[in-house]
């Protein structure tokens, strides 16, 4: 109860942005006077929270205000995407200190997760911060995961990953403990701790990489699911007249929805030349930033291309919506700065005509706050919230110290 109470003290310091009174946060968090001096005077003596000068409020005593110390306590979040990996160093307060981002290597797994060990090094030593003030370290990968055991399970896009120990595997070459977490998942993380969104928030985040996810948060609380692997929404149906996926059936998001899917869309139209040597994520990368750029030079074929994407996902977005009767929509992710512009035009009319609740309310539709690299800034956050939120789940972490 008492790390409970610590948590719920550092979680209202840290949301009120400039900081607040002892008197103050008694009235934030419902805890005694006697409970928020203990817990203030710990926090004051490790470093994590400081005075921040006084203020006169009324009749009494100046109010010393105390504030978060971001530095006090750092996380490193890296992002696996089977293009591109990413890589930052943030601070308590979910600020990106330093970031870095490479090319996937297309080897194998464990390759892979040297290279990606070699560059939290490199951006460690870049930073010249404290490597004992780091907490750990959060990797957003692509799903399915095995949570308790940390393994990644045979991700569509990443091929040879057949229930590789990426958690042991990266604690074990950086020394530092590591929680794994998918990609969908902790770009939530990333949009509730760095948004302005309310405690009690609830929303759908659809998640725009090299495959297409989605995370729920309700209440204020991000949802992970019995096997922590929501979200996967690959083969939903969203045009009954679509291709044939590999799963038997037509349509579904996998084949309709995707960066790829969407680019081979374009080929079949002839908006695109279909002289593609194959179907690499970097090939696919850069046909579909041609595609976007294309579309808002104002050519009518691939702006037309992009809305009938912008129109299959909507009927995704839709039947997740109409069930779950969420707060609004957010949409991020690596491919999200280019899509943004056509998915943000068209998806809130397509969202209204097909909203169960829209006599009652509208349903709004944002980008992510966080940019391209929502996915590391939530792995990081996935750490943070372990130090600071009351409200997160325990992390299943393996590593050295911290």
């Amino acid at each position: 109860m008492g790390d409970f109470n610590q948590s719920v003290i550092l979680e209202a310091i840290r949301r009120s942005g400039d900081g607040l009174s002892r008197i103050e946060l008694v009235d934030a968090t419902g805890l005694s006077a006697q409970t928020v001096t203990n817990i203030t005077r710990r926090l004051l003596d490790d470093g994590l929270i400081e005075e921040a000068g006084r203020t006169i409020n009324g009749p009494g005593k100046p109010r010393t205000t105390l504030r978060l110390v971001p530095r006090s306590r750092l996380s490193v979040g890296v992002h696996l995407d089977p293009a591109m990996t990413t890589v930052v160093l943030l601070d308590l307060s979910g600020t990106v200190i330093a970031r870095s981002t490479h090319r996937t290597p297309a080897n194998d797994p464990m390759q892979v997760i040297g290279s990606m060990a070699a560059s939290i090094e490199e951006l460690i030593t870049r930073s010249g911060v404290e490597r004992a003030s780091i907490a750990g370290v959060g990797v957003a990968a692509p799903g399915p995961l095995d949570a308790e055991r940390g393994t990644v399970i045979d991700p569509p896009k990443l091929h040879q990953w057949h229930r590789v120990p990426l958690r042991a595997a990266l604690a074990d070459a950086v020394g530092l403990p590591v929680a794994l977490e998918k990609d969908t998942t902790a770009a939530a993380f990333a949009e509730i701790w760095t948004g302005d969104d309310p405690p009690d928030v609830s929303l759908l985040f659809v998640y725009l990489g090299t495959g297409i996810g989605t995370a729920l948060v309700l209440d204020g609380d991000v949802i992970r699911g019995r096997s922590r692997n929501v979200g996967e929404v690959g083969h939903v149906v969203v045009d009954p007249e679509g291709p044939v996926c590999g799963c038997g059936r037509r349509g579904c998001v996998e084949v309709v929805c995707t960066p790829q899917a969407i680019v081979e869309q374009a080929e079949r139209a002839g908006v695109l030349v279909d002289d593609r040597v194959g179907s690499d994520a970097e090939s696919v990368d850069e046909r579909l930033s041609q595609l976007c750029a294309r579309a808002r030079q104002g050519e009518a074929a691939a702006l037309s291309v992009l809305e009938r994407a912008a129109e299959h996902l909507s009927v995704l977005i839709s039947t997740l919506t109409n069930m779950l009767d969420v707060d609004r929509v957010v949409l991020g992710g690596p491919f999200w700065g280019r899509l943004s512009e056509v998915y943000l035009r068209e998806l809130p009319a397509l969202l209204d005509r097909q909203s169960a609740t829209r006599a009652v309310r509208g349903l709004p539709v944002a980008g992510s706050v966080v940019g391209a690299d929502v996915g590391a800034v939530g792995a990081g956050c996935v750490i943070l919230a372990d130090v600071l939120s009351p409200r997160a789940s325990s992390l299943l972490l393996e590593g050295g110290s911290s």
